[in-house]
């Protein structure tokens, strides 16, 4: 891709000997691109490996794919479009909160709600207000300037605490308000920065409060109803084949996003609402529903944080360094730990936690793309903007998320091995009104030596086949079963939740699990 240049127009080619001309995309052009575009996304595939073991947050090294690709870098790729990496941007983070509420446990982050919500309100409005304060005494920035860096930075960003809680077993509580408050201050933050971009006074915040206020009920009402609308509808109709499920979730969730922009009301929080919803509801083929799920929200990762390094320029960045890091000491020892004390002093939440949900506040990709409405809107210093908002979010992840863990481990909130949870696939059966589970039971499963008589499943339901290494046969009341076994159990609408509660209670606490109180809905035993 060497002597390449994107315009808005075409590509601009810059052969050597040659004059500078544009000509539109050809299918030559394609073939390049598709070349470097799978060649990109073997390499960060390869890097989740890398950072999995070292440690370090995979978007670094994405950011650097990109880095490497720019005009500072081997590949000579000029790219400066701040609009169009908007767009994508946006279009990736949707794709990232849809990722992250279909996985979101409504068990886990029920209890969560109320200070989940307070941090993404009182605690954004604290750390705004105390980062631009820094930034504008410490940094000599313009108090325009130092409030869009206040809010560009306030936001934690959704893809890497999702990806840090699934490395990191932490309480539910605390995993919990971090999930949600992840998922639901990209609305607020998003508002103050287009608000603080725009020519003109700055609105007054009583005007912006009410702004703020308005959208996200906007945006919480119509995720909520297009989750629910959507999630009864994928569980009375069946589709021909099992491959429309995933694609038709996925549609579900943007549509809520674009439903709820149209509406002028938060688009994200509808997305992310929404997604919850469905992840929620025992869908059918919900494994597989959750694979591709998976993988599109990494390419989205992928793409984004890739195009990003694309647009930033490494030999512009050095008068941009020491501001950032004075800024990034401020929001991180400063603004984050009193935003977090302030919205939670009504919950009265000891001590560790607090300090995790501190350090836990982690940026990405959201910070910088947000970083680009400035530019888009054409403020002064924008590219400044962007720099200082770059250098500080590759810095300061460096040092959190690396040290997460950690901080977890000596606060003694990381949490133990627990029980595996199954694996349940449901298929529905239409014509006879009935549901076929596929239920895998994993290594650390409690449903290990059970007997398939003492599983005790409701009426209703059976289970007919069992797969071991390979075979299958058909069971026996006495029938042990045993890890790595593959179950198919058929049960009539009726009891088709219970039946899959009652799985889920079994591989949780084992044959004793009524007794010990286990329902399926929930594991015991985790610090609240």
């Amino acid at each position: 891709m060497s002597g390449f240049r994107y315009s808005d127009r075409g590509v601009r080619i810059a052969a050597p000997g040659l004059a500078r001309r544009e000509r539109p995309l050809t299918v030559h052009h394609l073939n390049q691109l598709l070349l470097v575009c799978s060649l990109v996304l073997l390499i960060a595939v390869a890097a989740v490996r890398i950072s999995s073991r070292s440690g370090l947050p995979s978007l670094l090294i994405y950011l650097g794919i990109g880095i490497a690709m720019g005009q500072d870098g081997i590949g000579d790729i000029h790219f400066d479009n701040a609009e169009l990496t908007q767009v994508i941007g946006y279009a990736a983070l949707v794709v990232i909160l849809a990722e992250g509420g279909l996985g979101t446990k409504w068990k886990d982050i029920r209890p969560a709600l109320s200070a989940a919500t307070s941090m993404a309100l009182i605690g954004v409005a604290v750390s705004v207000g105390v980062t631009a304060v820094g930034a504008h005494f410490l940094s000599g920035l313009e108090w325009r300037q130092s409030l869009i860096i206040g809010a560009v930075v306030s936001s934690t960003d959704a893809a890497a605490v999702f990806s840090v809680l699934r490395r990191v077993p932490l309480p539910a509580r605390v995993a919990g308000v971090l999930e949600a408050e992840s998922g639901f201050n990209d609305a607020p933050v998003v508002i103050l920065v287009v608000a603080f971009s725009t020519a003109g006074p700055v609105q007054h915040w009583y005007t912006l409060l009410l702004t703020i206020v308005g959208e996200l009920a906007v945006g919480a009402a119509i995720g909520l109803a297009v989750g629910w609308l959507g999630s009864w509808g994928m569980r009375h109709v069946a589709l021909p084949a099992s491959g429309l499920y995933p694609i038709a979730v996925m549609a579900i969730a943007v549509a809520a996003y674009a439903a709820g922009a149209l509406a002028h009301g938060s688009g994200f929080l509808a997305v992310y609402l929404a997604s919850m919803l469905l992840g929620n509801a025992k869908l059918p083929h919900w494994p597989a529903t959750r694979g591709f799920a998976e993988g599109l929200g990494w390419i989205a990762q992928i793409g984004m944080f890739v195009l990003l390094g694309l647009l930033v320029t490494p030999h512009e960045l050095g008068a941009d360094v020491l501001p950032a890091l004075v800024i990034g000491l401020v929001l991180t020892m400063v603004a984050r730990p009193l935003s977090v004390v302030v919205s939670l002093a009504p919950f009265r939440l000891p001590w560790q936690e607090q300090t995790l949900m501190s350090w836990a506040g982690l940026r990405g990709a959201v910070p910088i793309i947000l970083a680009t409405i400035p530019m888009v809107n054409g403020v002064d210093a924008s590219r400044h903007i962007f720099n200082i908002v770059f250098v500080l979010v590759v810095a300061y992840t460096l040092v959190q998320g690396p040290t997460l863990p950690w901080l977890a481990r000596t606060l003694r909130l990381a949490g133990g091995p627990e029980a595996s949870d199954l694996g349940i696939e449901s298929a529905p059966l239409e014509r006879l009104r009935g549901h076929l589970l596929s239920v895998a039971i994993p290594e650390g499963s409690r449903m290990h030596g059970v007997e398939v008589n003492e599983l005790r499943l409701p009426t209703g339901s059976a289970v007919t086949l069992v797969v071991r290494e390979g075979k299958s046969f058909v069971p026996l009341p006495t029938t042990e079963l045993r890890r790595g076994d593959e179950l198919l159990v058929v049960t009539t609408d009726q009891v088709r939740d219970a039946a899959e509660r009652r799985l889920r209670a079994v591989g949780q606490g084992g044959k004793l699990a009524g007794w010990l109180g286990m329902t399926g809905n929930g594991t015991p035993g985790r610090r609240r």
